[in-house]
């Protein structure tokens, strides 16, 4: 598996596209899941999305009416804090032994050093943090060159409507569990990141644009096979922090809006994390739920 597809895969689990002129909404990876009184609606996010992504399908507009809560993988309040950055930066702060440039070895130090001149991205300043924090900067950057706007996202989309529609929220982790996920990769993991993000710059939008293909098409089986699987495989420890023990870790939460609300709820989430034999949709099918994709443009 190239290391450019590996990141893409990590942001897509923390959910991110390209914008892209198209002439119909996005197919959805939307699923319904329900007992004998309410439903639980679960949709595949990404975080940055363009203004041509817009407008929804039309079973998605009608999975938001029908809800009377949302749940987001932040709660609205801590996804918006501006002290999250702060938080996540602080996490990151160097705390072993040596240098980032004795973590990186001399072919990747080099190689960041080349970025960060081409880039105009002080070096220094990221001296003092981990390599996942270098790996996430570079990303992220790269992604804003492409145009790429976290106000155009899925989920900041549903929070501006729930806030509009005064619909009650939540999150299904604190910012700090996910902020864990990061700060606790193994050093191998993070150089993997930050050589992934490096690989990704080199090699422009490609990748994210397949990606970002894939999602407006609706291909959750191609986006699982040619994607999460390959990391699954090759990288299973990494694979299991950022998307396993998460989905594990949310799955009795969305079983109880299941069992002790008679209210519906849209869950909106990474695109992957609904994806596979790991995914919410078949863990939460095994638990004996009704599921069903609600794809109209699937039935075609």
């Amino acid at each position: 598996m190239p290391l450019r597809r590996r990141l893409t895969v990590f942001l897509l689990l923390l959910a991110a596209a390209v914008p892209a002129a198209h002439a119909a909404p996005p197919v959805p990876l939307l699923w319904k899941v329900s007992d004998a009184d309410n439903a639980v609606y679960l949709l595949g996010s990404f975080h940055l999305l363009g203004k041509d992504d817009y407008p929804l399908a039309a079973e998605v507009d009608a999975a938001f009416a029908d809800a009377e809560a949302l749940m987001f993988e932040l709660s609205p309040q801590e996804a918006n804090a501006p002290q999250l950055p702060l938080q996540m930066a602080q996490a990151a702060r160097r705390t072993r032994p040596g240098s980032l440039q004795q973590d990186l070895g001399p072919a990747l130090w080099s190689r960041l050093q080349a970025y960060t001149a081409a880039n105009g991205l002080p070096l220094p300043m990221l001296e003092g943090y981990d390599p996942w924090f270098a790996g996430l900067t570079i990303g992220l950057l790269e992604m804003g060159k492409q145009g790429l706007d976290p106000k155009l996202g899925l989920d900041r989309h549903f929070m501006e409507r729930a806030a509009a529609g005064g619909k009650p929220v939540a999150g299904l982790e604190p910012a700090s569990e996910q902020i864990r996920v990061l700060a606790g990769m193994s050093l191998d993991e993070q150089r993997q990141m930050l050589a992934e993000a490096l690989e990704q710059a080199e090699d422009g939008p490609a990748q994210v644009r397949q990606l970002h293909t894939l999602w407006r098409s609706g291909d959750a089986a191609t986006l699982w096979n040619r994607m999460a699987l390959e990391m699954k495989r090759d990288y299973p420890a990494l694979y299991a922090r950022v998307n396993v023990d998460r989905n594990d870790a949310w799955l009795p939460k969305l079983q109880a809006r299941l069992e002790s609300r008679d209210d519906d709820t849209l869950v909106v989430v990474g695109a992957l994390h609904l994806l596979g034999p790991d995914g919410l949709v078949e863990k939460l099918r095994a638990k004996g739920y009704k599921v069903e994709r609600l794809c109209s443009a699937c039935r075609r």
